[in-house]
Order: structure tokens, then sequence, then C-alpha cells
């Protein structure tokens, strides 16, 4: 790869590790702020509550897909990058300042709620925008090693959130922690999401896009129109989408709470337990990625799927009997490998499914509703699970899920080899475009 795709992949992958920072902080830090815009009482309620509203920002991003998705087909990769950081800076500003229960009654929920909303509009975006910017920016041959650096930022953002947790679990006593500390990661989130915002402003078009002059004219270009004349692939995208988001959402936002509320540790350690396992998750995915290269895509994402299926209830089930670090990160690890199927190139597959000119909306729009129905919702059915005194239930939630994703991967036809340029061209549909088995 030469240096000027490597820049491209770093300005991405900067942005999108911001962006991801700022989503997945609100997860992290949900259990000392819950009890901040709730009424007292019961812990587990009001943490439902609050992931309640963080499941609302999900059933936001079919509409920042649908919006951003557009501008990132009629304007430029570039452009629809730059909106998603602008808005995610937005949102982390009003959860940073937002008034407590105490101050304002139920109206710093009604901010949270705003926050969220911003949060889910900016997110829809930023994966499809960031999806088909690093896969466009690669060659054809490293398409999915340069995009599996789209999980790496991902992972890389959880990991600073989950960092700087840490130190301020360290350095400040629990009771600061849910007064007033657990604003300190929005404040940074909104600092850095400015940073991106200059660095964004100088990134460079990709070749893909920028060479597809002769569609520009095309007024059907990026709108649900041009969408539904290739809905078997949006359909295609929700599908191979729903097992591997609940899994990954599973393992990644859902198992710091799951090991301190559920095998009882305490939320240093479980927090510790999830930073070292992202960290090995998050260097894993690049290596995968090389690997999809010359193997195909299809085979990881069916060992994604096998291994899901069958081993999340046992797992699961282990994990809440672990009662240590090494026993919970070596559960968390092997989980982790398994959801690496999917992770290290989900992006590069959407995006290698639609033509220039309906890619970012094509993968914005079916992978933000897959996320609002399933990956939005995965903590919320966790501890619905475990409120009604069922929590296995969930285990076998996650594994099902998988179980339609398997299907799905057996049926379709390896993308590895479709050309970018000629996507949706007569010729490009001769050369392997159609991706369902018929």
């Amino acid at each position: 790869m030469g240096q000027a795709q490597w820049k491209k992949i770093w300005v991405g992958s900067a942005g999108n590790m911001v962006e991801w920072f700022d989503w997945f902080v609100y997860a992290s830090f949900a259990v000392y702020f819950a009890d901040s815009f709730f009424p007292k009482g019961n812990d587990t309620a009001n943490l439902m509550n609050t992931m309640g509203i963080f499941a609302v920002g999900f059933f936001m991003r079919p509409v920042g897909g649908w919006v951003l998705g557009r501008v990132g087909d009629r304007r430029g990769r570039k452009a629809a990058l730059t909106l998603t950081v602008t808005l995610m800076s937005a949102a982390a500003i009003l959860i940073a300042v937002a008034p407590t229960y105490a101050a304002a009654g139920y109206g710093g929920v009604a901010v949270l709620l705003l926050a969220r909303m911003l949060q889910g509009l900016s997110v829809g975006g930023e994966y499809a925008a960031s999806a088909t910017y690093l896969t466009e920016a690669s060659a054809p041959g490293s398409r999915g090693f340069a995009s599996s650096f789209q999980y790496v930022s991902m992972t890389a953002g959880q990991l600073l959130g989950l960092g700087l947790q840490i130190v301020l679990q360290r350095t400040l006593s629990d009771a600061a922690l849910h007064s007033w500390a657990w604003r300190i990661p929005f404040i940074v989130g909104a600092l850095g999401a400015a940073i991106v915002f200059w660095l964004r402003r100088s990134m460079l078009e990709t070749e893909v896009y920028a060479e597809d002059d002769g569609a520009r004219s095309d007024p059907d270009r990026g709108t649900l129109k041009a969408l539904w004349a290739h809905k078997r692939e949006a359909f295609l995208v929700i599908a191979l989408t729903m097992g591997g988001t609940v899994a990954y959402y599973t393992y990644t936002t859902y198992l710091t709470k799951y090991l301190s509320g559920s095998a009882g540790m305490s939320k240093p350690t479980a927090s510790l337990v999830s930073f070292c396992a992202l960290f090995l998750f998050m260097c894993l995915q690049p290596l995968a990625g090389r690997l999809s290269d010359r193997i195909g895509r299809r085979p990881l994402l069916i060992t994604f799927a096998i291994g899901s299926t069958f081993l999340t209830v046992p797992i699961m089930t282990l994990l809440r009997h672990a009662g240590s670090f090494w026993p919970a990160l070596g559960l968390s690890m092997l989980a982790l490998v398994v959801v690496t199927g999917y992770t290290s190139i989900n992006a590069c597959v959407k995006a290698e499914l639609f033509p220039t000119g309906i890619r970012a909306l094509g993968v914005a729009l079916p992978y933000a509703i897959a996320n609002a129905l399933f990956g939005g919702t995965a903590e919320y059915v966790a501890l619905w699970f475990k409120n009604g005194g069922i929590e296995s239930g969930y285990y076998w939630y996650v594994s099902g899920c998988a179980a339609v994703s398997l299907v799905v991967y057996l049926t379709m036809r390896e993308t590895r080899t479709i050309d970018l340029h000629r996507v949706g061209t007569a010729a490009g549909d001769d050369s392997g475009t159609r991706v369902l088995a018929s």
C-alpha cells in the first residue's frame, strides 16, 4: 500500500476512533451516572432506563444512515465524514453539561435523550462513510486488511474510554465518580472530535469516488429509489449483520456490566478484564483482514457464525462463575477471537455489494436498521432477561441470532474478487457481483 493510501486510512481511522470513543463511553460509564438522571431506588431499573436511552441512539441510526449516506454518495465520502464528527462533538458536549434529576427533574433525561439522538444520527452515517472510505481507499488485493482498521479504530476508541475509566477509578473515589467525574470522558470526547474535524477538512477523497464522474449527474444517485434497485443486497446486509452485531455488543459494551453485575467482580477488575481482552481483540483485526484477502471473506464469516452459535451458551455460563481476573480474561478472549471472524471484514463485505453511486447509502441504511433491531437492544434484552430472573435466556438469544446469520453466510457467494469500479454494471454482474447463491 502506498503512502497516500495509508494517509487516507489513518485520517479515516482517527475520526472513527473518536466517534466510537464518544459512543461507547456512554455505555461504559452508565453504571456511574444512571442514578443521576432517575429517582434513587432500584439500581437495575435505573440502569435499564439509561440503557433504554442508549438503545434510542441506535434507532436514530437508520435516519443518520439515510441522511448521511445520501450526503456520502452525492457530495463525497469526505463531506459525510466531516459532518458526522461535528454531530458527535455536539452530542458529547450536551451529555457533559446535562443537569441531574436533583437539579432539573426529568429535564436531564430530555437532554440525555437529545444527545443520544444526535449520536445516533452521527454514528448511523459514520459507519457507512468509514467502511466505504476505507474499502475504496485500498488496493483491490488489500481491501480486507484496510477495512479491518475500522474495527481497530472502533476498538481503540473503546479502549481509550475504558482506559480513562480505569484511571479515574484508581485516582478518584467511587462517590466522586457517581457525583461528577463521569462527565470527564464526554468533555474529552468533545475535544477529540474538534481535533478530528480539523484533520478531516484536509483529507483526500477516494479515487473510486473521484473517478465516478459519469454517474454524478444521475438524479437518483444516493436515493432510496436507487437503493431499492439493489434491495436484494440491502436485505443481505441486514441478515449478515444480525448475528455479528449482537455478539459484538455482548462481548464489548455489555461485558463489563455482566462481569460486575452477574459474575460478582469489582467494577475496577471487570473494567481491566474488558480492557485487556479488547486490546488483544484490536490486534487481531488486521491479521484476520489480511487472511480474508488470501482465502476469501466467507470462510471467516462462517467460522464466526458456527463458533458463536455453539459456544455462546458455555462461554457466558462459565464467565458468570469465572470469579477472578485470569479465567474471565481467557473466556472473554475466546469469545472475541470468534467474533473477529465477523468484525474484521464485515465493512468491506458490505461495501463490495454495491456500486459507487449507492455504496454509502447501501451500507448505511440496512446496517443501521440491523443495529437498531439487534445491536442497540442487546444490552437492554440482556438486562430484561436478568431482571426477569432468567438471565441464561439471553445466551440462547445470542446463539439464535448467530444461527440465522450462519444460514446467510452459507448461501452467499464470495465478494473478495469483485471490482469496485464495475459493481452493478452488466460486466460486473457477470464477474460475480451476484452474491446470493441461486
